[in-house]
């Protein structure tokens, strides 16, 4: 997982209020979470292990360690502030301390595993487009033959497709719709305006098409969307 230079992942109040962000954000996010975690479930055992790729925050990790109290958890995440509140989230929760291991950094700090699945929530439209397929190859060499991996992060056309769809119009309208959702959710409309030029400045926003053809890349097959959220996608895959 790479963040931008200014992270708000390093700001300590930024880091305080990050629980509110994603439902003010992603549409469905509560949703989502349970989603991933039905996916994975169809074919993570009882006893499973699971690979969380930017657990950062600890909002992932407390759903499904709720839901599946037989499955343990490997979360990897390089800001150790949002790590030190996903302690505290799951510690709060009740979680006991032996299910979930959290470690400072990127994918390659995460364990050899074999795991039997992972997720990657709202974290590659950090990663820069060229490191997408080697940390998506990281992930993949740490899942078990035919183990899922969950991913959901924003994805947007630009551009014209077969059918002459797409270009900088299309693309503009859905991160247009995206700041709309953040000022229905109650979020100032300035504040919004500024998230959405800084998504569209600085962020590593694919078209649904790129994404799903680097995580072909990268060693999964089966690849299907089973999310949209506006400016927001989600995939299942299994590693090959």
């Amino acid at each position: 997982m790479t963040h931008p230079t200014a992270s708000p992942f390093t700001d300590p109040t930024a880091v305080a209020r990050y629980a509110d962000g994603p439902r003010r954000n992603v549409p469905g996010y509560d949703s989502l979470l349970r989603m991933s975690r039905i996916l994975l479930a169809e074919r993570v055992p009882a006893d499973g292990r699971v690979l969380v790729v930017g657990a950062g925050g600890g909002l992932e990790l407390e759903d499904m360690a709720r839901a599946h109290p037989g499955w343990s958890f490997d979360g990897v995440d390089p800001s150790q502030p949002m790590l030190d509140l996903a302690a505290q989230r799951l510690q709060s929760a009740g979680v006991p301390g032996d299910r979930v291991a959290l470690h400072h950094g990127y994918v390659q700090s995460a364990p050899a595993g074999p795991f039997d699945g992972a997720t990657c929530l709202l974290t590659f439209h950090f990663v820069p487009r060229e490191q997408r397929v080697p940390m998506l190859a990281e992930i993949r060499r740490r899942l078990k033959p035919g183990a899922p991996l969950v991913v959901a992060h924003l994805s947007v056309a630009d551009g014209a497709g077969a059918g002459g769809e797409g270009g900088a119009g299309e693309r503009d309208l859905w991160l247009s719709r995206y700041a709309a959702f953040q000022v229905a959710s109650g979020v100032p409309p300035e504040h919004a305006a500024k998230a959405r030029d800084k998504v569209a400045a600085e962020l590593a926003v694919l078209t649904p098409q790129e994404d799903e053809a680097i995580l072909r890349e990268a060693g999964f097959s089966d690849v299907q969307m089973f999310y949209m959220g506006f400016a927001f996608r989600g995939w299942v895959a299994s590693a090959c």
